[in-house]
């Protein structure tokens, strides 16, 4: 997949990359559980959204490949498959 087309995924998960790194210094640090599971429970959500945004991506290029009569990168029933690992 083309990272210009994942912008806004990529960028999800580069926020993600960040409170990870704060969650773990949390954790290094002796912070409050309530603190470092409400950030946790922060990064989780943001990889399921970068994650569905990718999958979102996904069905969006299969479709314009069958609406130019081309074969799509990647089968339907596959996206399924990966969009349901997500959930």
């Amino acid at each position: 997949m083309d990272a210009t087309v994942l912008a806004d995924a990529l960028t999800r998960l580069k926020r993600a990359h960040g409170q990870l790194g704060g969650v773990i210094s949390m954790v290094e640090n002796g912070e409050d559980c309530e603190k470092v599971l409400t950030q946790l429970a922060a990064v989780s959500k943001a990889l399921d959204r970068a994650g569905f945004k990718i999958i979102s991506t996904g069905l969006e290029q299969c479709n314009s490949a069958r609406e130019r009569g081309e074969e799509p990168p990647i089968s339907r029933e596959r996206l399924e498959k990966l969009f349901l690992s997500l959930s």
